[in-house]
């Protein structure tokens, strides 16, 4: 994986990428680490390869672009200088909401009512695209389509979810306004309001990624670990990418799917990436009903979100702070877990949680919660996925689907709506 302090250079014209590596991305014990059925068959790269396409990273964004890629007839080789999938996937929750991070009523007002429409709706279509996917490829993944219970906050309260409903009901969008006493008779919570809506789901990420990487090597992708990219040249005719060890990648196109490890050559204004914390708790007895078919995340600011597991554990994160390495400090580790359980145990009461995995991780976000799918400025040939905000797996999906229309030729009606600031 390209884990980068890069920048672009030009030697004779041709406009080079030189890559200095980072450092892990997440922190703890997760709870996906120990899933059964992750294993991806890769080898050590250690002579040139020419092919069709790279994909840089193999982790839930580079299996949705390979895998896509692949389904277009592009011969692929994916690469990554740690294990598949051990990067900033294992980090996931996988709660995966078509809901953007900034409501469509207030992306409307930054990038206006016509693009947020699109981008909502490109998100739910996206969701919906992932369950088809999971299904007509018999991924064992955990999928589960759920609800989505928003809850008023300090930051969205009643008024703002009632001016949201309405929103969505013009474009088209799930989302449903229940006030506070059908919110304490249905679920047992006391706020002034939420948003229901269909069309969310939750997985095991690390299985659905293991299970993707494992469907493009038997379609004849080849997957190459450890592969660290140092340097990459781009020119007219394709590129070339230098690893450490001195073997070298030549292809028509490579896409840098490297997660919240994002290159500075990149132009981000506004982006920035955080710390965040996760926990997973022991299957709960006396788990509430509604709880095991509904996701739930909060209008507040520092938020919390929480989903559950088909054995009944509950996983629950939030608590964001803005710094890029936070979530290296064991001791935040703690503090934050411990205040991520009591939110829990005081939004669902009585159900006696104990925690069982507590694990930090790095965090995009951007000025609108929509993520950057665009080609590297300058660079012939080298595009950029870069899973932004709390949907990345949901982005993942729409960049496979841009990039791999792109690449083949063609131009996605929504690919305005992603590009890098010029």
């Amino acid at each position: 994986m390209v884990t980068t302090a890069a920048a672009v250079s030009h030697s004779d014209g041709v406009p080079t990428l030189s890559t200095t590596p980072r450092r892990v991305l997440h922190s703890g014990t997760s709870l996906w680490a120990a899933s059964y059925g992750i294993s991806v068959p890769c080898t050590p790269l250690k002579h040139d390869v020419v092919t069709d396409v790279v994909v840089v990273g193999a982790g839930i964004s580079g299996a949705l672009v390979a895998y896509a890629l692949i389904r277009r007839g592009h011969r692929v080789v994916i690469v990554d200088r740690r294990a598949p999938l051990t990067g900033s996937t294992l980090a996931s929750t996988a709660l995966l909401q078509f809901e953007i991070d900034l409501p469509l009523s207030a992306l409307a007002e930054k990038i206006g009512v016509a693009k947020a429409r699109r981008a909502w709706q490109r998100s739910l279509s996206a969701v919906r695209g992932l369950g088809d996917l999971v299904a007509r490829e018999r991924i064992r993944c955990g999928w589960e389509a759920k609800e989505s219970l928003y809850l008023a906050g300090d930051s969205y309260g009643a008024r703002a979810l009632r001016r949201e409903e309405r929103a969505r009901e013009r474009a088209g969008i799930p989302g449903k306004f229940i006030g506070p006493a059908r919110l304490r008779s249905q679920y047992g919570i006391e706020r002034t309001g939420a948003l229901v809506s269909s069309g969310s789901a939750t997985a095991n990420p690390a299985q659905l990624t293991a299970g993707l990487l494992r469907r493009c090597a038997a379609r004849g992708a080849r997957i190459y670990s450890p592969a660290d990219v140092c340097e990459i040249s781009a020119g007219r005719d394709g590129v070339v990418l230098g690893l450490a060890n001195g073997p070298a990648l030549i292809a028509n196109d490579v896409i840098l799917c490297t997660g919240y490890e994002m290159l500075p050559a990149i132009p981000l204004a506004g982006h920035t990436v955080k710390s965040t914390w996760a926990i997973a708790t022991e299957a709960v007895r006396e788990l509430p009903a509604w709880l095991r078919t509904t996701v739930l995340w909060e209008g507040s600011d520092p938020y919390l979100y929480l989903r559950t597991t088909a054995d009944g554990r509950i996983i629950a994160g939030g608590e964001d702070e803005e710094s890029a390495t936070r979530h290296r400090d064991g001791r935040a580790l703690l503090s934050k877990s411990a205040r991520i359980l009591r939110k829990v145990e005081a939004l669902v009461p009585g159900i006696e949680p104990r925690v069982s995995h507590r694990w930090g991780g790095a965090f995009g976000e951007s000025p609108t919660g929509l993520p950057i799918i665009d080609r590297v400025p300058g660079m012939h040939h080298c595009h950029v996925l870069a899973g932004f905000g709390g949907n990345g797996i949901t982005h993942s999906v729409i960049g496979s689907e841009i990039i791999a229309t792109a690449i083949g030729g063609g131009r996605d009606p929504d690919s305005d709506l992603f590009r890098a600031p010029r």
